[in-house]
């Protein structure tokens, strides 16, 4: 479903991807994993056309979307929910859902509502509330919501599990699940690594802009390397 070849990025002379390589294919989940700072975030913006590439490209369902503006690439099928939400605080839950399917699934814009708000329930009792007056957790099904409204057939989730609770946590990983389950292909970017594998079905490692491991998450799970560098075991 996605290609990534020989991505090079940064921001003005500073580089911070150095030739990535990566693939999604179509119903999986795909973990990438790293600490702050690595280049997680520069890649998703690639990826949505925030960020446009030294060099490298990325294909979407076989055509090049490189150089695409973000609102066309989320029309072919990609969403991303940012890190830190980004939702609109001063604006409803319902109206902030609503913006979901400004540019894709217009149409299906109430069956689409009707849906997350079944996913999220919390979210159905809440429809008529500021969205900067929900609970961080809130937030984030909140944007993850809005995110799906526009039907994506991946869904980019940067960070979901960032400043949640440990009980959200395991409820937000079990919803990525869900979501995957229904269909759509996920990245899932994290630090949370113990639950992304466990939730993916293949991951990548990335640091200072290389990507340094990639394979199943399973096998990733047990590899002494990884579990030494990232949980101290």
């Amino acid at each position: 479903m996605l290609e990534i070849s020989g991505i090079r990025a940064g921001y003005g002379s500073m580089a911070v991807l150095h030739g990535v390589d990566m693939r999604i294919d179509a119903g999986e989940i795909v973990a990438l994993l790293g600490s702050n700072g690595v280049g997680k975030t520069t890649l998703n913006n690639v990826i949505s056309g925030f960020i446009r590439p030294t060099a490298g490209e990325v294909r979407f369902e076989g055509a090049r979307i490189t150089g695409l503006k973000p609102r066309d690439i989320v029309a072919l099928g990609i969403a991303q929910v940012p890190e830190g939400r980004k939702i609109f605080p001063n604006l409803s839950v319902a109206e902030n859902l609503e913006l979901g399917a400004f540019r894709r699934a217009t149409a299906n814009r109430r069956q689409n509502f009707d849906r997350i708000c079944t996913i999220f329930p919390r979210l159905r009792e809440r429809l008529d509330q500021l969205a900067g007056t929900l609970s961080g957790g809130e937030q984030q099904m909140l944007a993850i919501g809005r995110g799906m409204m526009s039907e994506p057939k991946l869904l980019i989730l940067d960070e979901p599990s960032l400043g949640l609770s440990p009980l959200m946590v395991e409820e937000m990983f079990g919803l990525i699940g869900r979501i995957n389950a229904d269909g759509c292909a996920v990245l899932l970017v994290e630090q949370n690594v113990m639950q992304s594998l466990n939730v993916a079905s293949r991951a990548y490692v990335i640091e200072q802009g290389h990507l340094v491991m990639q394979g199943d998450a399973a096998g990733m799970l047990a590899d002494p390397q990884l579990r030494q560098a990232y949980l101290g075991l």
